[in-house]
């Protein structure tokens, strides 16, 4: 079957289901994209995330399939970026410059450990991708960060700015004349998606909804996640920094206009109302001790979401004859996607197969 006679729809309008949504509807498949919120002003995880590229430092806390897979992601980020900026005529603020992990001194352990832990899993191509830093080459790197005397540099890793990411995807869906339902609620079946008007025929459903998904993946649950976006001239950090402490991992994302994304909590609850006055001032106090600076920024902005993850916290991509799941990334949005996308069109591969042989 031709790909221009194959009707799909993608069910969840967030980073997976645009980044699919574009993907096939490039590749010449009819896709309907359905999500049940707005699609300028998506509520899901996609739009609160600080959009970090980051394998390595992950690596720490995860299992050793996430890495793998963000390193795969890592090789098509750069070309799907370029490809989109040319199609939507936007700058989508992709920035490879690595990242870089500090701690005080009090806490040069968290350094020896991560580096102990990383070689751990990587064997000898652990401490290839790490490098040590003294204060002047940290200096060199990061000149406001002259308060630490050492940290590591992780060249391979990225970051991508989400606010202007998500609308350059909507835009390049609706140019390549994907059919776009917002506000709707979906249920997904083989071949047919179910909404308050009934039920609508698909040749292929895609259920990217992620928590919206709750029931149809085996112990999907949310995990709480919590964000400040801060405003000043004063620091000028050129790529993200992860300062690692021992109860917490904070992350520094600088952004245009003088703004910084920062976070570091991971919450096991599916609560999504406003940030706790606890995590303000934990997040508050660990920023200012990388810059004193940070004291007279402006907080612009709180973000809290819930992110989807299973059990084992490990991405699925489950199919059958006219359904194909994607789900789980829990944390790792930005640094999975594009290769479970690129799953996804593996299985869509294969299902056409299957179907073309029956018939």
């Amino acid at each position: 079957m031709a790909h221009a006679e194959l009707n799909i729809a993608i069910a969840g309008a967030g980073l997976m289901g645009r980044l699919l949504a574009w993907r096939l509807s490039t590749e010449g498949y009819r896709v309907s994209l359905f999500d049940a919120g707005s699609l300028d002003n998506p509520p899901g995880a996609c739009h609160t995330a600080a959009g970090m590229i980051s394998p390595l430092s992950e690596l720490f806390h995860c299992p050793l399939p996430i890495y793998e897979l963000g390193m795969q992601s890592l090789q098509h980020w750069p070309q799907w970026v370029a490809q989109l900026e040319q199609e939507v005529g936007v700058r989508v603020d992709y920035r490879q410059s690595g990242s870089v992990l500090v701690a005080h001194p009090q806490d040069r352990s968290e350094l020896l450990q991560f580096q102990q832990e990383l070689t751990a899993k990587l064997g000898g191509a652990g401490g290839e991708q790490l490098r040590w830093l003294d204060s002047r080459g940290l200096s060199a790197l990061e000149p406001e960060l002259d308060r630490f005397e050492q940290g590591l540099f992780l060249a391979s890793e990225a970051d991508v700015d989400n606010r202007k990411l998500l609308p350059a995807l909507l835009q390049a869906v609706m140019q390549n004349g994907v059919m776009l339902h917002e506000h709707t609620a979906v249920e997904c079946a083989p071949n047919e998606v179910l909404t308050a008007r009934g039920s609508e025929a698909f040749d292929l459903v895609i259920d990217a909804r992620g928590l919206g998904a709750n029931g149809a993946i085996h112990g999907l649950r949310g995990v709480r996640g919590e964000v400040m976006v801060v405003e000043t001239a004063e620091v000028q950090l050129q790529r993200p920094v992860r300062l690692l402490h021992p109860r917490y991992q904070l992350y520094a994302v600088p952004r245009a206009n003088n703004q910084t994304v920062i976070g570091a909590t991971e919450i096991e609850s599916e609560d999504m109302s406003p940030i706790s006055l606890r995590s303000i001032m934990e997040l508050s106090s660990a920023l200012y001790s990388i810059h004193p600076a940070f004291a007279e920024a402006r907080v612009i902005e709180t973000r809290v979401n819930c992110r989807p993850a299973t059990m084992d916290n490990l991405p699925v991509v489950e199919s059958e004859p006219g359904l194909i799941r994607v789900n789980g990334l829990f944390r790792h949005g930005y640094l999975l996607a594009p290769a479970l996308v690129l799953q996804v069109e593996d299985a869509l591969s294969k299902l056409t197969q299957e179907t073309e042989q029956v018939t």
